[in-house]
């Protein structure tokens, strides 16, 4: 396979160059093209829109997402309240009680992750405990309909080696991904984890770093190539 660069500017630089990478070098996988292990730094997360006409990305209905997640109701009733309807895609992973698993914020509920390891940063600047679980395998069995797509993120405060004078560390954030649809996955998700990023930077008076993005399989559906 091709090299793959690995720092871009902005998800949107991100978005631009991985449609193109998997267009021509994606693998037939179902009914994907896709690529394996692919990890990038974006180098300013807060940058989160995506330009593409073709995608006609909606940062009302991400914004909506996100605070769905905030919220930590898994329900997709929820959502509706919130972007005035359900989408297609959750109405269809939603189980028999209307529920998803992959309501991120749902997920980092269980056991007070977010206050746990913003405490744990706040003591320990060099823990490599700071991790929210996402994908867990004891609950594996109600994956119903759907199932994560995200295994966990880490966060680790760290220096620019680059920059001088600052007094304080960086909150980097680190997402680890089972699976990620480039068309639709990646263009919401990256806003609700760089949202996640800036309000656990915000508790720790810290700024944002960088985020650094992986996924075991990065892909399109067929039916968005060439769009």
């Amino acid at each position: 396979m091709t090299n793959i660069k690995n720092s871009f500017k902005n998800a949107d630089d991100a978005y631009y160059y991985f449609y193109d990478l998997i267009s021509i070098n994606g693998i037939d996988y179902g009914d994907t093209k896709a690529l394996f292990n692919v990890g990038f730094y974006l180098n300013n997360p807060l940058q989160t829109d995506i330009t593409d006409e073709h995608r006609n990305w909606n940062k009302q209905y991400a914004e909506a997402e996100w605070q769905w997640y905030l919220s930590g109701d898994p329900s997709v009733d929820k959502l509706g309240e919130l972007y005035g309807k359900v989408p297609p895609i959750w109405e269809n992973m939603a189980d028999s009680q209307r529920r998803c698993r992959s309501n991120y914020g749902w997920q980092w509920n269980r056991n007070n992750q977010i206050d746990k390891i913003i405490a744990k940063l706040a003591v320990v600047k060099d823990t490599r405990h700071a991790v929210i679980s996402i994908y867990d395998g004891k609950e594996i069995d109600t994956y119903e309909k759907d199932t994560p797509c995200t295994y966990g993120i880490q966060f680790t405060l760290l220096y620019d080696q680059n920059l001088t004078g600052r007094q304080n560390p960086a909150l980097n954030m680190t997402v680890l991904m089972r699976s990620n649809d480039l068309w639709y996955g990646f263009c919401n998700d990256q806003y609700c984890f760089a949202k996640l990023q800036k309000m656990i930077a915000a508790e720790l008076c810290v700024e944002v770093g960088t985020y650094y993005h992986f996924a075991t399989n990065l892909h399109l559906y067929n039916n968005k190539l060439n769009k």
